[in-house]
């Protein structure tokens, strides 16, 4: 085998290396980046929840307001 070709197919060892190296780490981030999405819609529905909670509080008060007014007058 010439040294040209020993020579080439380092080259292309090193790059399918590098290759699987970065396919690798991609992966890797993809599986965070999925997770981190899971956990943002987590929160978010959370936090919807909070809100339709602290609506219904809201509205509450305002009837009892409403309520008590109607008995002053």
């Amino acid at each position: 085998m010439s040294t040209e070709n020993q020579s080439n197919i380092e080259a292309l060892e090193s790059k399918g290396e590098e290759l699987l190296a970065l396919t690798k780490k991609l992966s890797e981030e993809n599986t965070e980046l999925k997770q981190q999405l899971q956990d943002i819609r987590n929160d978010r529905s959370h936090l919807v929840e909070q809100k339709e909670q602290v609506r219904s509080q809201v509205e509450g008060m305002i009837t009892r307001l409403k309520t008590m007014e109607t008995a002053w007058h």
